[in-house]
């Protein structure tokens, strides 16, 4: 992982425009080629950002600033223009062992590998961990016409949960054996946010009912 604080401003040019007047800013370029630049608030939220697969081209020019030019496979990009750079590191963090869920996560992933069919119909259990370069992906799965299916877990939906499932379908779509695999993001609470995130990446949002899905109450439902 690369850090950068610096002064810069940011311009986005691709389905939508935005821009980002000049302020002193974090800049994060991961292992995985995704750029993201964050204030000093939001918690973990970035101001901007790109998902991989992206690649940056770095330019310098006359003017004493460095122009970072971050292009999509769409053709989108992310241009940020440094001045003042206060810190320049990188660093090595390694294979990051994932999320350990909490003891709902674990057993909503248990019932709905048992349930698998709460999915769609025909939908069939591949595999409940199913281990990628970056983590485990909670259950891979395949739908009525045996396309795969990779399923992220959670007991409350936010965006980071989004961005960890595209994670693990870019990855999974290298794969020829699998490809193309599609996801669908399960949760008992999906906020608003993610479920836009979610459906702007073509991945299908289910919110999950756990005392239903227990048998205790009806197994209907609610697909959104």
């Amino acid at each position: 992982m690369r850090l950068v604080i610096a002064s810069c401003q940011v311009d986005y040019v691709g389905r939508l425009t935005s821009h980002l007047p000049k302020a002193r800013r974090l800049l994060l370029v991961k292992s995985d080629g995704s750029v993201s630049i964050h204030a000093d608030d939001r918690a973990y939220k970035p101001l901007n950002w790109m998902s991989p697969p992206c690649w940056l081209v770095e330019e310098g020019r006359d003017d004493d600033t460095t122009l970072w030019v971050v292009t999509n496979k769409a053709g989108e990009e992310l241009r940020i223009t440094i001045d003042e750079v206060e810190h320049d590191s990188s660093h090595e963090l390694g294979i990051d062992p994932g999320l350990v869920k909490d003891g709902v996560e674990a057993h909503l992933q248990e019932l709905l590998a048992e349930h698998v069919d709460t999915l769609g119909e025909g939908y069939s259990l591949v595999r409940r961990e199913y281990m990628t370069a970056i983590g485990p992906v909670d259950l891979l799965v395949r739908d009525g016409s045996g396309a795969a299916v990779a399923v992220e877990i959670k007991r409350r939906g936010e965006i980071d949960g989004v961005e960890q499932l595209t994670r693990y379908l870019e990855l999974l779509n290298r794969d020829p054996l699998l490809a193309p695999v599609t996801g669908v993001f399960a949760a008992q609470q999906i906020k608003p946010q993610a479920r836009t995130l979610a459906e702007d990446r073509g991945i299908r949002c289910l919110t999950l009912d756990y005392e239903a899905l227990r048998g205790i109450e009806s197994t209907e439902f609610r697909l959104f």
